[in-house]
This record gives C-alpha cells, sequence and structure tokens, in this order.
C-alpha cells in the first residue's frame, strides 16, 4: 500500500518515528511529508533514512513532478500524526500553503488525523468546530488520549502510542469502506475473571484479539465506538472510547448500559460462565482437597437481546469445542440475536492465536465463512454482514 504520513509541528513528532518504522515493516511504501515546524522536532536526514524516499515540506520541491497533487492521487491512505491545532485549522478551512495541506486537498484516498496538543487547544470552540468539520467530510480524526503532555501538564491531548495508532491504520487498509459513518456500535473483548480469593481467579484463556480486531475494523469503516474491555493481551487501537471491566457482573452492568445506545452490538467477550458462591477475603492456604461452590454468572447475551430495539443488529459469538452450526443456530435464537459467530476452539487452537475461522449464521443460515485468516480479515467479514442489515434499522 502506498501510505503518505503526514508530520506537523509538535512535540509528539517523535512518536511518528516509530509509527513509520512499524509501517515499513508491515510491507508498506510510506512517504513522509513534514511541514516546516515539524522539521524543527525531527530533522529530514531521520525522515528519509527510515522511509526511504526523499523528503520535502513545500509546494516548490521537484515541481516538475507536480508532487502536491501526484502524492494525494497515488495514496491509498494518509495519516496525520501528529496534527496539531494548527494543522487542523488549515485543513479543516482547505488551506494549501505547504505540500501536506495540498497534499490533503488532493488524496481521494481516506484521511486520518491523530491530533496531539496541550489539553485547551484540544478543548477550544475553534479547534471542536474544525474536528467537527474533517468528520463531516468523511475524515476519521482520532480522540487524542489523556496523560503526560509536554513539561509538567497532564489531560486530554496526548497522542495515542504508535502501536495503538498502528492498529487503527492496520483496519483503513483492510477495511476502505466507510459504511459505518454516522453508527454507534458497541464492542466486547477479553475474557472476564471471579475471584476466588485476593490472588486466585476462575478465567478463561481469551486474548481478546478477535474483539480488539473487532473494534478497529469498525472505526476504520467509520462508526463511533465503544469498546468495553475485560482482560485483553493487546492494547486497543487508538481513537475509540475504552471502558475497562474484570468480571462478569461488571460486564454484565456495563454492557447492558451501552448497548441501549448503540446501533448495532457486537459482544465478542468471554465471560465466565460460573462464579464462586462466596469469596474469601483472605488467600486461602494449602491444605489438601478444597471443595469450591460456584453458580451460574448472568447470561449477558440474553439480557441485551430483550432489550434490544428493532433498529439494532446484535451479534453473539458461539465458541465451541464439539458443537456445530446447529448449537450456533439455536444460540442466535435463543439470545435474541441477528447473527451469531461460530468459531471452533477446541485445543484452544484461536486464542491468542493471530488467525481465526469463523462462520457466521442469521436467521435463514449460513452467511460467510472465512477458514484460516487473520482476525482482522475476520472481522471485516462480521462487519459486511452487519453493515448489511443496518439500512433496514428505520433510522436513514
Amino acid at each position: 500500500m502506498n501510505i503518505v504520513l503526514g508530520v506537523s509541528g509538535g512535540i509528539a513528532a517523535y512518536k511518528a518515528c516509530i509509527l513509520l518504522r512499524l509501517l515499513k515493516e508491515s510491507g508498506h511504501d510510506v512517504t513522509v511529508i513534514p511541514t516546516e515546524a515539524a522539521l524543527k522536532f525531527v530533522g529530514e536526514a531521520t525522515w528519509e533514512a527510515l522511509s526511504g524516499h526523499r523528503v520535502a515540506s513545500g509546494v516548490f520541491s521537484d515541481v516538475s513532478e507536480v508532487k502536491h497533487v501526484r502524492l494525494g492521487r497515488q495514496a491509498d491512505l494518509v495519516v496525520v500524526a501528529p496534527a496539531t491545532a494548527d494543522l487542523l485549522a488549515r485543513a479543516a478551512h482547505g488551506r494549501a500553503d505547504d505540500l501536506l495541506t495540498s497534499t490533503l486537498l488532493t488524496a481521494t484516498c481516506p484521511v486520518v488525523f491523530a491530533p496531539a496538543m496541550h489539553t485547551e487547544m484540544w478543548e477550544h470552540a475553534a479547534t471542536r468546530a474544525n474536528v467537527a468539520t474533517l468528520r463531516e467530510r468523511g475524515a476519521h480524526v482520532v480522540e487524542p488520549d489523556s496523560g503526560r503532555l509536554t513539561g509538567a501538564d497532564t489531560g486530554p491531548g496526548r497522542l495515542p502510542e504508535p502501536e495503538s495508532l498502528f492498529a487503527l491504520i492496520k483496519g483503513f487498509l483492510t477495511s476502505p469502506a466507510r459504511d459505518l459513518v454516522g453508527r454507534k456500535v458497541l464492542v466486547t473483548a477479553g475474557g472476564t475473571r471471579e475471584p476466588i480469593d485476593p490472588v486466585r481467579f476462575i478465567g478463561n484463556h481469551s486474548s481478546g484479539r478477535q474483539g480488539i480486531a473487532i473494534a478497529a475494523a469498525a472505526a476504520a469503516r467509520g462508526a463511533d465506538v465503544h469498546l468495553i474491555a475485560a482482560h485483553i493481551d493487546v492494547a486497543p487501537p487508538a481513537g475509540i472510547s475504552v471502558e475497562r471491566v474484570s468480571t462478569t457482573g461488571e460486564l454484565y452492568e456495563a454492557t447492558v448500559k451501552a448497548a441501549a445506545e448503540a446501533d448495532a452490538a457486537v459482544l465478542a467477550a468471554a465471560p465466565a460462565d460460573f462464579t464462586p458462591i462466596e469469596r474469601s477475603e483472605r488467600k486461602l492456604k494449602r491444605k489438601g482437597d478444597m471443595a469450591l461452590a460456584l453458580t451460574s454468572t448472568a447470561d449477558i447475551a440474553a439480557a441485551v437481546g430483550r432489550e434490544k430495539r428493532p433498529d439494532q443488529v446484535l451479534v453473539v459469538f458461539a465458541a465451541e469445542t464439539n458443537d456445530g452450526p446447529e448449537h450456533a443456530m439455536r444460540k442466535r435464537e435463543a439470545k435474541g440475536a441477528d447473527l451469531v459467530v461460530l468459531n471452533d476452539v477446541s485445543g484452544g487452537a484461536v486464542f491468542g492465536s493471530t488467525e481465526n475461522s469463523v462462520t457466521v449464521f442469521d436467521e435463514r443460515g449460513e452467511v460467510d465463512v472465512r477458514e484460516h485468516v487473520s482476525k482482522e480479515v475476520a472481522a471485516d467479514a462480521i462487519w459486511d454482514a452487519v453493515s448489511a442489515r443496518l439500512p433496514l434499522s428505520g433510522r436513514d
């Protein structure tokens, strides 16, 4: 893929070096376009060494190549990281006073802005209006992280870590469709843990990778994503709302509440089915055999299904070891879901892996089958099926 990486003049420009390396190591051809201010933080030699391309910031460099038009036309994706308040303002107002803003005007591919600035600048009415304008035009503006800024300041405005941005960008490269723009979606991911005592718990092998891939794919397709994450082994993608939970009870409360506002809910988390009836407040000592009394946890999917609106799409998962399509179809109906995703987890083959094999079923039967594909590809298969149902929701 041909990617243009725009870098504007903020201290977070150093993080773009790491993002550039991640993109290059994934086999993408990356052209860096820094602003003049960005070159005050990271010089041309660094960008050229990491990208393998000459670097220019003005429209009068290599005029015969008409770079300010060619780069935007040939790009499969344009990413601006960091995007300062000044860059967002110039992009929103259609300025073309340097190579980066000119490229943004000629780009016909998806455009992602990753803002980074002080909290006061991010929260200023002018910046919020510029962000709204860019989003209305179809650009994806990532919500910045909250944390340490320049000096001793902390708050919203921190550039997400390069690995999180990279996870989001991968979604754009595999999911060029923007069919979820304006939609609110809920995704759950990861495994819950039910405490036995302060140091032990009942859990499962879920890594959360599939749920994270589903959240990233939804963001890449333009959705407003709310991720409820239990225990996960990978970082959530940048630019989405993340709510952390631990137990099945916490996951239940958060999911039922968030589902009420969602256009689509994909329940990919792996909640524990049982929880100890009693939890010891002190670490249990080894004294030979021990009986542990368990009780069933709340059925989250069924609860969401009972409250599901006619204009919502609900997706549940059937992670099975020896039951086939018939069980998945029964589960879809029992939970009141529109779609069920079946995957075989025999021997723990799926947990922690970068690949998955999924079959998506609706009320008529099999919709899509993806065998031994990346979890990103599996995520897009799920959203393809969801998107096909959303126009029937009555909200359009």
